[in-house]
C-alpha cells in the first residue's frame, strides 16, 4: 500500500472481528513501531503486548467497559484480540543527556519540551499506521481512564504508560458525532516562512492535495465523559 494511502485510511476504530491476529503480524508492527526517532537516540519506549482474553477483559474493567456499553457503543476493548501498551522512561532521556556526548558545560539539558513523551507519540502513530499497513485497524486509549493498568501489567515504576491501542480486523463501529466537525483546511494549517506568512507566489510550494478518500475519518468514536481521548 502506498504510504499516502495508508495515512488517509488510518481512523481509531473501536469494534473488531473475532478472528485473532497472528503473532507475526503484531510481530512486523511493533518491529517498525520501535524505529521511531528519539532525542538522542535514546530509544525510550517500549511495549506490552496483550493476547489473553481474561487479561483483555480485566482492562475492559479497569476502563469501564460496561458503562461505555450502556451508552450504545460496543465492547470494544475486550473484543480487540490485541492491545499494545506502550510505555515511555523519562529516567531513560535523563540518564542519555548525562553521558559525555550530550553533557553540556553547564550539565544537563533543562528540557524545554519533553521529548520522552514526543517520542512516545512517534511511537504510537507508528503502531497505527503499521496497523493499517497490515490489513488491521487501530484505536487508542488513554491511560487516564485506564486506572490501575501500571499493577495489573507489572509495569515498572521507571516506565509510564500511555495507554493502549486495541488492534484487530475492522467490524462496523458507530461514528462519533464530533466527525461533523470536519478538518480543518490546508490553508488554515500550514503557514510559509513565518506564522500566518503570505500565501506562496505561483506554484513554488504547491502541493497535491486530493480530496480525503476517506472524509471524517481522522478521529474514531469518543468515549463518554470524562473519557475523552487522548
Amino acid at each position: 500500500m502506498e504510504f499516502a494511502d495508508v495515512v488517509r485510511r488510518r481512523r481509531m476504530v473501536r469494534n473488531y472481528r473475532p478472528d485473532p491476529v497472528p503473532t507475526e503480524v503484531v510481530t512486523r508492527i511493533l518491529d517498525l513501531a520501535r524505529r521511531g526517532p528519539s532525542a538522542g537516540f535514546t530509544q525510550g519506549q517500549s511495549f506490552v503486548v496483550v493476547t489473553d482474553p481474561d487479561r483483555r477483559r480485566a482492562i475492559a474493567d479497569l476502563a469501564d467497559e460496561p458503562s461505555y456499553v450502556a451508552a450504545g457503543f460496543d465492547p470494544w476493548i475486550s473484543r480487540a484480540p490485541v492491545h499494545v501498551v506502550i510505555c515511555t522512561s523519562e529516567e531513560a532521556y535523563h540518564r542519555r543527556y548525562r553521558e559525555p556526548d550530550k553533557l553540556g558545560p553547564e550539565g544537563e539539558l533543562e528540557w524545554p519540551v519533553p521529548y520522552w513523551w514526543v517520542d512516545a507519540g512517534a511511537a504510537l502513530m507508528l503502531v497505527l499506521l503499521a496497523a493499517v499497513d497490515e490489513g488491521l485497524a487501530a484505536g487508542f486509549l488513554g491511560v487516564h481512564t485506564v486506572p490501575g493498568l501500571r499493577d495489573l501489567l507489572a509495569i515498572p515504576d521507571e516506565w509510564h504508560p500511555i495507554g493502549v491501542v486495541t488492534l484487530g480486523y475492522p467490524a462496523p463501529d458507530r461514528r462519533s458525532g464530533s466527525l461533523a466537525r470536519g478538518r480543518r483546511a490546508f490553508e488554515e494549517t500550514v503557514s510559509w516562512e513565518r506564522w500566518s506568512g503570505p500565501e506562496p507566489e505561483g506554484d513554488e510550494h504547491q502541493t497535491d492535495r486530493p480530496d480525503d478518500e476517506h472524509p471524517g475519518e481522522g478521529e474514531g468514536e469518543e468515549l463518554p465523559e470524562p473519557r475523552d481521548e487522548g
